[in-house]
């Protein structure tokens, strides 16, 4: 994007997605499960999943890094897992948010698919392509 009112625009729309999605999460804890922050699904081969990702969460992410370069994904650990520790855990992604090992899959599936047309909606209203891509697709593409 090239308008910088429109950029800040489609940040804050993000953010108020995210702050569904966790406001959803507090609200049905007994179905969303409680994470023990173990860091084991942020290996996603060895806990066998995969994590999907929008453009507007990419895009996200890249303006709270300060435009840094994304990191590159060279294993199918999480690039930006350190110490065991999460380092964008305040900007981490949807699927970041939503999956815990322990929830309910129904629920997370029905989050899943309402936080997909919330992201899907952005793309139309900010004329942005849609994308729900692997993130170690995304990551090893960026420039």
């Amino acid at each position: 994007m090239v308008n910088p009112d429109a950029d800040n625009l489609l940040l804050q729309k993000v953010d108020e997605i995210y702050n569904w999605l966790d406001l959803q999460i507090s609200i049905h804890s007994d179905l969303a499960g409680i994470c023990d922050a173990c860091g084991r699904c942020c290996n996603f081969e060895s806990f066998d999943h995969r994590l999907f990702v929008t453009t507007p969460e990419v895009m996200y992410l890249s303006a709270k890094l300060g435009g840094k370069i994304i990191k590159l994904m060279t294993t199918s650990q999480c690039p930006y897992q350190t110490d065991g520790k999460c380092t964008v855990y305040k900007f981490r992604f949807a699927g970041c948010r939503i999956f815990c090992c322990k929830a309910d899959k129904d629920f997370q599936s029905s989050l899943s698919e309402s936080a997909i047309k919330k992201f899907k909606s952005l793309c139309t209203e900010f004329q942005i392509p849609y994308r729900y891509t692997n993130l170690a697709t995304v990551l090893n593409a960026s420039p």
